[in-house]
């Protein structure tokens, strides 16, 4: 009779409305199921796929990881893998059952995640006359009765359940293609400025670059869909301008020319030649082992001697604590001097640092305070009118003995 009537919780636990229909909906696919009046729909369904399709899409549902658990611990009690209305699906471990299957999870936990999956509409409370879990056997040994976690509701959500993770995994993907698309807006922006720095080309390189500062930072991994989308169509839009811009550049520099430059070539080449590699991938391609702090590593300026200051490499710590944006620019953060490295590698070019100018402060300074400065000049992005001119300028003043990263530091740590 328990599998036909919607049995009420034992003890003083309430009888709500969602429970009191989840039940009765319940009785009713069973009993159609068993009268064979349910078509096609038995709600049959490979139990461990229908718990992985549940762990995708338990987000959805309001649901844990650990609640997750817990509803596995209880499908490793029912006997066979498929989990089917034709049959009752009443499983009744004790608790200490329950927390050997769930590598030890306390009762008051094991109660809990219960409890979610009964409000969540995934389990439902069969409770004997007395609350306790077990079964009734006959003399041949058969399960007449059964009082403990009904599984039922499970078996008959398991199309909606499937349908989700379907959802799930497109959005997935969806957001997995977005975010491809805006590392490559940034990867090529991010090369067009540098060839026009280099180039010494005319336009508002300055302007774009500050365009592109917010639009680089690090997004979080939870980001929806609607903020993805709205940050690579304001990326698309700037890049136009960016495009826009050099193309005009090219109009007005080489009209009477033949022939673009080799150089004009090679940038062209670049563009359409350029993969799917992340900024931040790309900028790491070639890496080398991580530098030691304080080292000078400048191996693209082989032959030119770096003058090395003599002031200790301040702490990688420190550096973050008063030039925090700088992490926002950061793939998986900074945990290292060369994550440190490619960020500011990324963010000068943002600034308007043109290669040359970079790979001078570089040789000077040493790479990690060369890097130390952009992630300074970050903070101070809105008040600096020429980033690559002040960085040339503190340049200078390293190669004189007149310049220490220490007093810059300090000066924003007082604000």
């Amino acid at each position: 009779m328990t599998g036909t009537f919607a049995t009420t919780p034992f003890g003083g636990a309430p009888m709500n409305a969602a429970l009191f229909s989840l039940n009765h909906r319940l009785a009713e696919r069973r009993d159609a199921v068993k009268a064979g009046d349910a078509g096609n729909d038995t709600s049959g369904a490979d139990k461990w796929k229908l718990v992985n399709a549940l762990g995708a899409a338990r987000h959805r549902l309001g649901l844990s990881d650990r609640t997750i658990a817990v509803l596995t611990a209880l499908l490793s009690v029912l006997p066979g893998r498929t989990i089917d209305l034709a049959a009752e699906q009443i499983v009744f471990p004790s608790n200490a059952e329950l927390s050997r299957r769930t590598a030890g999870m306390a009762d008051a936990t094991l109660r809990r995640h219960i409890a979610a999956l009964v409000s969540a509409g995934l389990l439902a409370r069969r409770d004997s006359p007395n609350g306790k879990r077990y079964a009734r056997r006959s003399d041949t040994g058969q399960i007449e009765a059964a009082f403990g976690f009904d599984l039922g509701p499970l078996a008959m959500r398991a199309a909606e359940i499937f349908a989700l993770e379907d959802e799930v995994k497109a959005e997935e993907l969806l957001c997995r293609r977005l975010r491809d698309e805006i590392s490559v807006h940034i990867r090529d922006i991010v090369k067009i400025l540098d060839a026009a720095l280099e180039a010494q080309r005319a336009g508002d390189w300055h302007g774009f670059g500050m365009r592109l500062l917010p639009l680089g930072r690090r997004l979080r991994r939870t980001a929806p869909i609607r903020d993805l989308a709205e940050r690579r169509d304001a990326l698309l839009d700037l890049r136009r301008d960016v495009e826009k811009s050099w193309l005009d550049g090219l109009s007005k520099d080489d009209l009477n020319k033949q022939d673009m430059s080799a150089n004009d070539l090679h940038f062209e080449r670049q563009l359409q030649n350029s993969n799917t590699e992340s900024t931040y991938e790309s900028a790491i391609e070639d890496k080398k082992k991580e530098p030691e702090p304080g080292k000078v590593v400048a191996p693209e300026l082989k032959g030119r001697a770096a003058a090395i200051s003599d002031e200790r490499l301040p702490a990688l710590s420190g550096v973050l604590a008063v030039c925090p944006q700088i992490a926002d620019y950061a793939k998986d953060g900074i945990g290292s001097w060369h994550d440190l490295i490619v960020a500011t590698n990324l963010v000068r070019s943002m600034l308007g640092v043109s290669p040359d100018a970079w790979r001078r402060a570089q040789t000077v300074l040493g790479t990690e305070r060369a890097a130390i400065v952009i992630a300074a000049m970050l903070e101070r992005a809105d008040k600096i009118r020429s980033a690559g001119g002040y960085l040339r300028a503190l340049t200078q003043k390293a190669e004189n003995r007149g310049f220490s990263v220490r007093p810059m530091l300090e000066a924003l740590g007082r604000g």
